[in-house]
């Protein structure tokens, strides 16, 4: 068969199975840019925590994690009202699971297990204090996985507690079976726009049911098929416009009088080119195949912490290092850094205080020091250090509702270059002396293909709002337009096509055997 035959066969069959898909992506695309799939940002969190107040009577760290003989190096350890409102050490052992979190009794040293219906609400009525309740919170059951927490970061948490709050935005709450601690809240808005945005966008119909194990290469392949259809529907386009001074018989440059054909052969010249650009940027989000990683080496923590996660006997009390940070703190938290304990005390909002974690006093980083030693972080030779005092293409902000947003991305930041393989950058806090993050090139090409071309993530245009939005939003109609042209279409072709075999059947049945 001709070339030419064949591409149009293939834009009008595999069209008709994935315009729809097309036109659910563009419309809920749009939804997305203003309400985002539900999360707990960090500052959310900080800031319904109650306020730690004095911490007077709690023991000291080194007395929980004794009483609760919890021995050796940790991974992570936080102080916070964060069980039921009552205050709790929660300790990461450096050599168990990730996220297989230890709950402490701060006041008794006590190990806490397992989280009932009370606790349950207990937490979720201390989240919900700064939110006016009407009344009390209501307890909706437990569940392993619903629409709203997909996300593979809550698995350690699972199964969840629902909990209702009665506040102004009805706000949906999920409690930690393992902490207690409240680790998602969904307020209705969010549930509501949710079923017209995030989970038509990302197909999560097709997540925790039956097909939750192949929903990964439900999207890559339906995307790889919306590919070769925006490709062969271009080609055949511009096969088919008369350009210069050609025209068709009736002076039009399209072939086509049918008004819905007309439009999809419009449609699909202007907006072709960001249609494909949408769904191959979609699929880098993705990662299909894990395409984008390229197995870089593990940070080697120890060399910019200088000490483990374990204190000591001398380690300051809470009401020492609350004395220095004030009674409105809402977490302490220790972490090594250049071979000395510090405690990062943070409050409902802003940068947390640094302080010495045997001393209780403010302590300031010393940036030569943690600059030498990042140079140890990989094996590999060190480049350049980068000291960004704005944000730029790879280290920016973004809006909390949105997929990379809610991250904490402070400023001044140290950026270390090194000449691994992997093209390795690390950022590190000056002020905290702490990681911030990591890319190499596989994450740097994915923040092009995904984060630049599917949400047009560039500073100068993410400043000119609402620049942004009129361009983001006249785009999607018109990929709208011409996905439901082609859904017009296809269904008028499959009904045509199904006519016509109905009545062939029906004639052959009419004109009845062959006589002998």
């Amino acid at each position: 068969m001709h070339l030419r035959r064949w591409l149009f066969l293939t834009h009008r069959w595999l069209g008709i199975g994935v315009c729809a898909f097309f036109a659910l992506w563009f419309v809920s695309g749009v939804v997305m840019m203003y309400v985002g799939y539900p999360k707990l940002t960090a500052a959310e969190r900080l800031h319904h925590l109650p306020p730690l107040g004095t911490g007077s009577g709690w023991l000291t760290p080194r007395q929980a994690l004794d009483a609760a003989q919890l021995n050796g190096p940790l991974r992570e350890l936080r102080l916070a009202m964060a069980r039921g409102g009552q205050p709790v050490y929660l300790a990461q052992p450096q050599a168990g699971a990730a996220g297989a979190t230890v709950v402490i009794d701060a006041r008794t040293g006590q190990r806490l297990q397992g989280v009932d219906t009370a606790l349950a609400l207990a937490s979720a009525a201390a989240y919900g204090q700064s939110l006016a309740q009407q009344a009390a919170p209501r307890h909706l059951g437990t569940v392993q996985e619903d629409a709203f927490t997909h996300s593979r970061a809550l698995d350690a948490h699972r199964p969840l507690h629902r909990v209702q709050l009665h506040d102004a935005q009805h706000t949906l709450l999920y409690v930690s079976s393992l902490t207690g601690e409240v680790v998602r809240d969904a307020p209705r808005n969010e549930r509501v726009w949710n079923y017209a945005g995030a989970w038509l966008h990302w197909l999560y119909m097709f997540r925790g049911n039956a097909f939750d194990a192949a929903w990964a290469d439900i999207v890559n392949w339906l995307s790889i098929v919306g590919i070769a259809v925006a490709v062969t529907g271009t080609v055949v386009g511009v096969m088919r416009w008369r350009f210069g001074s050609r025209r068709y018989r009736s002076g039009a440059r399209t072939p086509y009088a049918g008004r819905m054909m007309r439009w999809h052969h419009i449609s699909g010249l202007l907006f072709a080119a960001i249609t494909f650009t949408w769904i191959l940027s979609g699929l880098a989000s993705m990662n299909p195949w894990r395409v984008f990683d390229t197995g870089a080496a593990p940070l080697r923590s120890a060399a910019l912490q200088g000490v483990a996660l374990d204190p000591g006997a001398e380690a300051a009390s809470p009401q020492a290092l609350l004395a220095s940070a004030g009674p409105a703190t809402r977490e302490l938290r220790w972490v090594p850094v250049l071979g000395t304990l510090t405690v990062q005390a943070q409050g409902p909002a802003g940068r947390p205080l640094v302080l010495d974690g045997r001393s209780a006093q403010p302590l300031a980083v010393d940036e030569a020091a943690l600059r030498q030693a990042g140079a140890g972080l990989l094996d590999a030779p060190l480049a350049r250090i980068e000291k960004l005092q704005a944000h730029d293409f790879h280290y920016y902000e973004r809006a909390p509702h949105t997929m990379t947003g809610g991250g904490e991305r402070p400023l001044p930041v140290l950026r270390l270059v090194f000449e691994d393989p992997a093209r390795s950058w690390v950022h590190l806090d000056p002020h905290t002396g702490t990681v911030l993050g990591r890319s190499d090139r596989g994450r740097r090409a994915s923040r092009v293909l995904f984060a630049l071309l599917h949400s047009w993530d560039w500073l100068p245009l993410l400043r000119l709002r609402p620049l942004w939005d009129v361009l983001l939003i006249g785009l999607s109609l018109g990929g709208a337009m011409l996905s439901l042209t082609g859904v017009v279409i296809g269904w008028r072709r499959l009904g045509q096509h199904l006519r016509g075999r109905v009545a062939a059947r029906r004639h052959a049945g009419a004109a009845g055997p062959p006589r002998g």
